[in-house]
């Protein structure tokens, strides 16, 4: 009798698996030496220091960059058989590409955050003696001023159980493609374990308020916000993940901006820890810790997925990378120099509101129009089917008359029958777009995700020169010389 092995469909048919450039295979090679060797380093010294885990951390996070641009290329081709991918529209060949790559990035920064942890604990386990005496080992703990933080390894899990449930989420959400008005609250039901932690252990529920203002309401410059500060604290765990997901579209732009969020936020831990006798210190060490291996997993997915794109990182890496930034900051207590960051996203929401709300007409994608004669990209429209009246039409003549979007109306120019969506990206394109023969603003994909990664830098750096420059004539302080917000 004889057999035939049946021939399994295209769609799920092994692809064979792209090989690494010769430059990028020995760069990848050396790095990761290199790195390894830093690690090795690390466990062999025997002198620790309260910052001695920082090594181990920049080690592991540029391991974490070469084994996220291997396993990304490696991989596509596996996700594209399960069904993850998709086209890009945005270019002349309709390509198919793997998506829901933010996955493979955040399962290698997950990995790395797990491998870290007796490193970050390292200088309470070389002492341990082990024998099952727990008393007399905390005794020897107590003797040498070495007792082992338990609040901060249970602040440690908490948020690396945060950042697994949203990932978790986000990756639902790219295979069920989950309707708006659910998940937008996805991130919250992630955070509970992260606000449980953060109120057993730490509890600060206070604000720092300008002297001028609480000396205008007669009330204390610290203000306690007792329960309101948790509700403060949901709303920017909710807030952020989304924020990222809202400002998509490009190829390049969730990642570029995290990168550069991410970047902005270890400038300002730097500006902490140097000082180590500061009381701010250890917690924007724990948020280093955080931010390193995210910064190593984005860089190289950003070398992917930048224009022109061969992978998309889908809603999963959107979640993830919003709850990074918003754990960090709840865990080190600065999620006001956090919004300073964020203005972009925050204008981007709140430009956003009258569409996501149906006070205007909203399409379900709000990208970008592509146009293939060109290869450029202009700004979408949504056409109305009656004209806007009342509350619609007062919003749009506003948003004309600030350049925000641009209208189009009937012959006789009464009635608007068109408008350019209301989203950043589609806003900047009207800015800073140049002119076609019919005077439509346009500009290149690659051109239009750099110069917004401009804005979100330009935006950071202004908003830590104001958090540190401008704390003082404020508020009368900065927490950089007192501890304080």
């Amino acid at each position: 009798m004889v057999t035939t092995t049946p021939r399994l469909p295209p769609s799920i048919r092994p692809a064979k698996t792209p090989q690494l450039a010769t430059p990028w295979y020995f760069f990848h090679i050396i790095f990761s030496g290199s790195m390894l060797g830093l690690l090795y380093a690390f466990l062999r010294y025997e002198e620790h220091s309260a910052i001695s885990p920082l090594p181990a951390s920049l080690a592991l996070s540029g391991l974490c960059f070469s084994l996220t641009f291997c396993l990304v290329l490696w991989l596509g081709p596996s996700f594209k058989g399960r069904g993850l991918k998709g086209v890009d529209m945005a270019k002349r060949k309709k390509e198919e590409l793997p998506e829901c790559m933010g996955l493979v990035a955040a399962g290698v920064y997950l990995f790395a955050m797990l491998v870290f942890i007796p490193c970050c604990f390292y200088e309470y386990l070389v002492i341990t003696g082990g024998g099952g005496n727990r008393d007399s080992e905390m005794e020897k703990h107590d003797q040498m001023g070495l007792r082992f933080p338990h609040n901060k390894l249970a602040q440690y899990l908490s948020t690396l159980f945060s950042l697994q449930l949203t990932i978790f989420l986000g990756l639902l959400d790219d295979l069920f493609d989950i309707r708006w008005r659910h998940k937008l609250f996805i991130p919250l039901v992630a955070s509970i374990p992260l606000l449980v932690v953060y109120r057993v252990d730490f509890n600060v529920t206070s604000i720092l308020l300008p002297e001028s203002l609480a000396r205008y309401l007669s009330i204390p410059p610290l203000l306690d916000l007792g329960s309101l500060y948790y509700v403060y604290m949901s709303i920017l765990l909710i807030f952020c993940p989304n924020s990222i997901n809202i400002l998509a579209g490009v190829n390049g732009i969730e990642v570029g901006q995290s990168l550069v969020i991410g970047t902005a936020l270890l400038a300002n831990d730097l500006l902490y820890i140097r000082h180590p006798e500061h009381p701010a210190a250890p917690s924007h060490l724990f948020s280093v810790y955080f931010l390193l291996p995210f910064l190593g997993v984005s860089l190289a997915l950003f070398l992917h997925n930048k224009y022109p794109a061969k992978v998309f990182v889908g809603d999963t890496y959107c979640y993830f990378a919003g709850m990074v930034f918003a754990s960090v900051a709840v865990t080190g207590h600065f999620s006001k120099t956090l919004m300073t960051l964020l203005v972009p996203q925050v204008f981007n929401f709140i430009f956003s509101t009258p569409q996501l709300f149906h006070i205007i007409p909203c399409p379900r994608h709000r990208l970008p129009r592509y146009d293939a004669t060109s290869d450029c990209q202009y700004a979408s429209i949504t056409t109305f089917t009656t004209p806007p009246k009342g509350l619609a039409k007062f919003i749009l003549k506003v948003f004309e008359g600030l350049k925000f979007v641009k209208l189009t109306y009937d012959k006789e120019g009464r009635n608007i029958i068109a408008s350019t969506n209301f989203t950043l990206i589609n806003m900047w394109i009207l800015w800073v777009g140049e002119r076609d023969e019919n005077g439509e603003r346009r500009i290149r994909e690659g051109r239009l995700c750099w110069s917004l990664m401009g804005l979100q830098a330009v935006c950071c750096a202004v908003g830590l020169g104001a958090r540190h420059l401008f704390a003082r004539a404020v508020f009368g302080r900065d927490n950089l010389g007192t501890g304080i917000w």
